[in-house]
């Protein structure tokens, strides 16, 4: 087989690394790819979101099988313009990708089909925004409607932070298009996790727990980010929280989606808001979550590429997945400055040395290669993640890993994975 993947981040080195493994891949492509990509796939220079030069590349290679990892190319039809030249893709169409593409879509589902989630009103007109944080007060959530990159969320614990969220989406344009309307939401307490599973638009097949750190300072202080870490299982994701998931939410939500008239086929993430073992719906993301599908990914025992080909073929009905029981940990390496301002091209050193370390992998997000040498891209550089018997192994082996790798103001967080040791 011939298989594409689409992305160059973290997500995607990830995905080509596991389909990598797989006996059934003869060639594999990653656009555009990334540093470490490159060791394990032949990178093209096409952007995720360069959808015709993308298609025209399928079609003159012959591709077998296209694997879409970020959000936008999904959001601008990818998946429907693929079919239409008769090519297998996995992921939503651009109908099914609404579910992240706008957080006013997901919230009116949710609502029409009873899925638990957060109170929320939904506004284009700034002066009716503040009259309703006004009467609401705070702790209140604040979310531009469209995609943000992971940033598109103010958690404001007061009144004044929330007025100014709604100025910075609405009046400013601080998110661009994806802030013409905002969704204002409850404030919600628990734990947060995140649940996926593979679905055909029918059939859904769960994949193990896993709970990412949203926030870039430990304890989880600080604005929010595309995600500084994760690990799996996550205990907070009990087996009864894990049926009462797919009960409330996965099955009302897949057979929504159909019964609106856009089937959501691919792999579905649940950010969940768990109080006293009651899950609730955070957001829906249309793709792998990035960090989590490392951990998640390095677990997996099976192959994959049977999995994403029954979710394209819509024939998913009997495939199973198996786990392996070591635990995961990445710890997300980042610019310093992110989620803001941050320095580009600055020279990377220790991956050798790192990527030497045993039951470890670097996984590639924000690299290019200058001159010769890996340097800092994006805000989110590095998933060092690392298995052990244990979380806590699995912790130290990340750590073990981070520490080796060095550039001018690196940042990472000192805490991940601590929730499940307190478990």
């Amino acid at each position: 087989m011939k298989i594409l993947v689409i992305g160059g981040g973290g997500r995607e080195h990830v995905l080509v690394w596991k389909i990598a493994q797989s006996p059934l891949v003869e060639t594999l492509y990653c656009a555009p790819g990334n540093p470490g990509i490159a060791a394990l796939a032949e990178c093209v220079h096409i952007q995720a979101d360069e959808i015709d030069a993308l298609l025209d590349f399928a079609l003159a290679e012959k591709i077998d099988l296209t694997v879409v990892g970020p959000e936008v190319p999904l959001t601008l039809g990818i998946v429907d313009r693929f079919q239409a030249a008769g090519l297998e893709i996995f992921g939503p169409s651009q109908a099914a990708a609404q579910l992240e593409g706008s957080k006013g879509f997901s919230k009116d589902l949710m609502a029409k089909y009873g899925i638990p989630t957060a109170a929320y009103r939904t506004f284009t007109d700034r002066d009716q925004a503040h009259a309703y944080i006004r009467a609401q007060g705070a702790p209140i959530v604040v979310k531009a409607d469209g995609l943000a990159a992971g940033k598109g969320v103010i958690v404001a614990m007061t009144v004044e932070q929330a007025l100014a969220a709604v100025d910075d989406i609405l009046l400013d344009k601080v998110f661009g298009a994806a802030g013409s309307q905002v969704v204002i939401e409850e404030f919600m307490t628990g734990e947060e996790a995140s649940f996926f599973v593979f679905t055909d638009g029918k059939n859904i097949l769960p994949l193990a727990s896993a709970q990412d750190h949203k926030r870039i300072f430990d304890n989880d202080e600080g604005p929010n980010t595309g995600g500084m870490g994760a690990y799996s299982p996550a205990p907070v994701v009990t087996e009864t929280v894990t049926a009462e998931v797919i009960e409330t939410i996965v099955k009302p939500t897949i057979a929504g989606m159909t019964a609106e008239g856009c089937p959501y086929r691919g792999i579905l993430y649940v950010g969940l808001m768990i109080e006293d073992g009651k899950p609730k719906v955070v957001e829906y993301n249309a793709r792998f979550g990035d960090p989590e599908a490392q951990p998640l990914l390095m677990r997996m025992k099976s192959d994959i590429v049977p999995v994403l080909q029954a979710c394209a073929r819509g024939d998913l009905a009997g495939v199973s997945l198996e786990w392996h029981e070591k635990a995961a940990v990445c710890v997300v390496m980042a610019s310093g400055g992110y989620p803001g301002n941050f320095e580009k091209g600055l020279e990377i050193s220790g991956l050798e040395a790192a990527e030497a370390v045993e039951d470890l992998m670097v996984f590639h997000a924000g690299t290019a290669f200058q001159d010769g040498k890996i340097v800092n891209q994006g805000g989110r550089v590095l998933g060092v993640t690392g298995l052990g018997r244990t979380v806590a192994e699995a912790i130290a082996k990340a750590y073990e890993g981070a520490a080796l790798i060095r550039w001018r103001d690196v940042h990472y967080r000192k805490d991940i994975g601590q929730k499940a040791l307190n478990r």
